[in-house]
């Protein structure tokens, strides 16, 4: 009797064992703002959109293209791609995945209401789109065009079908035939209607406490290891360390450097990688007569349309002090807008030297001898030490005679509030989802609507025609030398010109169960696909 009872708790154990095996919690560091994989071009909502709404082009742990939806795709000539779409495909809800969805998706990016940083900057070099077979799509551009497949790797491809697109649905550069009435982006919030074709579906999805994917079954690829998986928005550092040491998480992101030994210690397991993200300050350079001053006293003008302003306020930042004791020295000193040795960053770009007297002397040729006053808007849970940051930021600034004062909030009140200019200036991050000097430059220091897709998280309204242009000219540059030599020249122009002032890059670490294992990856996404059992 006692064998048989012992036998059965064995095996009830174990099976409670393996159920247990199918299940990852994870605590993340900050929420997605939304389900909807068109609405927000920010690395939570990007990495969470991977899980359920895939792209034609995949990329890898170090941003290389891979193979996504489309099976292959070639040059045909500088103004012609040839994408063969993947066979077999079809979306969470049964239906076959075809090249009227991409037209569908490529058709709703620009229709998102309200969107925060849209993704036209992804899909404004395409001309026109020609369907030739169900499984062929021929994208048209007005001229060379080499980052169209790595920029099908940044949006999300969603259901025409689901949606009620029209038989007549055909892409048009001005706009689009047969699109019918697009979602809302609360639409898909609702696990009915969230459809894709990703290794997840959505189950469940409550603001605030938790997100809950389900393993879908009618996935073309490798099945993920986990059936389900949960993410649990944790945005303070501690209760995130203490939900792992718990055992209430499997694995979080961003665990604070002086936490490190205590999670080892715990028997968890830490992996850091450089990331592509940027932290910056971005000033309001609005050269309008209207301009309004929200957080700016002691002038009546724009301060930060003068350059001795701008380069002023860079030498009063201490990077080198906020790395090693904000920071715990996870995160690298920026000069420019990307790490080296990313394609288009320069080797011989430099981080400003701290030089507060420097910095003094530049403001008093500049007309403010006393300095004035700041509010530094700053979001509290979204890239690592942010807050803490923007008060070591302030401080610095408070020395040279800019008292500044700190405004820091959730980063969906933050990007709401920036949306609507209502900072001068604010502190945020960056990540390149082509891995490209190209991607930097046109969202956030080209002049808004210089192109389709420029300038569009540019809330400094910060404007160089030099620097437009060269970024232009790479972007219609096939050959890599040239268009990296013109990124380099863009990158210097706007780094020398102070229209943006960067800090520093973020190190990524993460930590974890030792029965898990994950590899780093440059867009700092945590993608629960990619959570391996060890061996």
């Amino acid at each position: 009797m006692f064998k048989r009872s012992a036998l059965a708790a064995a095996l009830l154990a174990g099976t409670m064992g393996v159920a247990t095996a199918q299940d990852l919690k994870v605590g993340v560091a900050s929420e997605a703002t939304s389900v909807d994989p068109h609405f927000h071009n920010v690395g939570q909502n990007n990495a969470l959109r991977r899980h359920i709404f895939e792209s034609l082009v995949s990329a890898d742990e170090n941003q290389k293209p891979q193979p996504g939806l489309a099976a292959s795709w070639r040059n045909v000539d500088d103004t012609t791609w040839e994408f063969k779409l993947r066979p077999g495909v079809k979306f969470s809800n049964g239906k076959d995945f075809t090249v009227r969805d991409v037209i569908y998706s490529v058709c709703r990016i620009p229709l998102v209401e309200n969107s925060p940083s849209n993704f036209t900057i992804a899909t404004k070099g395409i001309e026109d789109i020609q369907t030739p077979d169900p499984q062929t799509l021929i994208i048209k551009t007005k001229g060379p065009y080499p980052l169209l497949p790595i920029e099908f790797s940044v949006f999300g491809i969603i259901s025409a079908d689901a949606f009620g697109a029209g038989p007549d649905l055909k892409f048009g550069k001005s706009g689009c035939t047969g699109v019918g009435t697009p979602p809302k982006s609360a639409d898909f919030n609702d696990p009915a209607k969230a459809i894709g074709t990703g290794p997840y579906k959505l189950k469940e999805y409550t603001r605030g406490t938790q997100l809950v994917l389900e393993r879908n079954d009618n996935y073309w690829g490798n099945k993920p290891a986990w059936k389900t998986v949960t993410f649990r928005p944790i945005t303070s550092p501690g209760p995130r360390v203490a939900a792992l040491l718990a055992g209430d998480v499997d694995m979080i992101e961003n665990p604070p450097i002086q936490d490190f030994d205590q999670i080892k210690k715990g028997g968890f397991n830490v992996v850091q990688g450089l990331s592509n993200r940027i932290i910056y300050i971005h000033l309001d350079q609005f050269k309008g007569a209207d301009w309004k001053t929200p957080g700016v006293k002691g002038t009546d003008k724009n301060p930060f349309l003068d350059k001795r302003v701008r380069e002023a306020m860079s030498k009063a930042i201490n990077r080198d002090a906020i790395v090693e004791r904000i920071m715990g020295g996870v995160a690298v000193p920026a000069g420019e807008l990307l790490p080296v040795p990313l394609f288009g960053t320069s080797p011989d770009r430099k981080p400003d030297r701290y030089d507060p007297e420097a910095a003094k002397k530049l403001l008093a040729e500049a007309g403010y001898p006393n300095g004035f006053e700041l509010v530094l808007g700053s979001p509290n849970d979204r890239y690592i030490n942010d807050e803490k940051v923007a008060q070591a930021v302030a401080q610095m600034l408070t020395r040279i005679g800019i008292k500044t004062t700190v405004d820091s909030m959730t980063a969906s009140t933050f990007f709401s509030r920036r949306n609507k200019y209502d900072f001068s200036a604010y502190l945020a991050g960056w990540g390149a989802d082509t891995g490209e000097m190209s991607n930097s430059l046109a969202a956030l220091v080209t002049t808004q609507n210089y192109a389709p897709g420029f300038g569009n998280t540019n809330r400094g309204r910060y404007s160089n025609a030099k620097v437009d242009e060269l970024t232009a000219k790479a972007l219609g540059t096939i050959d890599d030398k040239a268009r990296e030599k013109l990124l380099q020249e863009a990158s210097k122009e706007a780094m020398q010109d102070y229209g943006i002032i960067p800090l520093h890059f973020e190190v990524t670490p993460w930590a974890f169960k030792k029965t898990l294992t994950y590899k780093p990856r440059v867009d700092q996404y945590t993608l629960a696909f990619e959570v391996q059992p060890a061996k």
